[in-house]
């Protein structure tokens, strides 16, 4: 398929173009496009961190493109503000307690809860190398959504937001965050512990666990 690569200001004069053309297989992802661009053009990446839209919506970078969609590289606009934090990823990027805070934080929100998952050294009683996470993207970050919605609804006013992490993790390295802001501090902590009780439950994210031993997928949301 076929997407066209919108790029403005410091990013069209680092890569002296406009416009780049990029064909991409069947389910690519935007990251897959910034990737193609960026091996033309490395200058654009040069100590920025890329904001991207895709039919004029702010998108991350896990977001699914389809033929003929046009994406646009936005440098922070002159004010310096810049997009905010999408609220739900899976990615195999390093995940961002400061970002995940960042897409809940509200003038309104008196109590704001992070909860972090970290790779531990341990587990049933076997020393652990690392861990492999394995997702359904497009499915995990509806199903995330869906739980983040609902329990906003229920505890309204309230934000949700989750990343999850995917791809290999080495002892020490945060697997998931989960933030929730509320009002008061009794409901933050509450729909956080909800949130990522929730997670763990329903959505097709999965974990192999490698020991010294061997390596084995975990099913039972440990």
């Amino acid at each position: 398929m076929r997407v066209q690569v919108r790029l403005f200001a410091s990013y069209r004069e680092a890569a002296g173009v406009g416009h780049v053309q990029v064909d991409l297989p069947e389910g690519a992802l935007v990251k897959d496009a910034i990737r193609a661009v960026l091996r033309d053009h490395p200058r654009v990446a040069e100590g920025r961190q890329l904001i991207v839209a895709r039919e004029r919506e702010y998108v991350d970078v896990n977001a699914l493109l389809a033929d003929g969609d046009e994406l646009a590289l936005i440098p922070p606009v002159s004010g310096g503000a810049t997009a905010a934090p999408p609220r739900i990823a899976v990615t195999s990027d390093p995940l961002s307690v400061d970002a995940v805070i960042g897409a809940v934080r509200g003038d309104g929100f008196g109590g704001v809860v992070a909860f972090l998952g970290t790779v531990r050294d341990r587990s049933r009683g076997k020393k652990v190398t690392h861990l492999a996470y394995e997702a359904y993207v497009e499915m995990a970050e509806g199903k995330m959504r869906q739980i983040a919605e609902r329990l906003e609804q229920e505890h309204a006013p309230a934000r949700v937001a989750m990343h999850h992490r995917i791809g290999d993790l080495a002892i020490g390295e945060i697997a998931v965050v989960v933030a929730a802001a509320a009002p008061h501090r009794d409901a933050a902590f509450a729909l956080a512990r909800r949130a990522i009780d929730e997670l763990k439950s329903v959505v097709p994210i999965w974990k192999k666990e490698h020991t010294e031993d061997g390596a084995i997928w975990i099913e039972d949301h440990a």
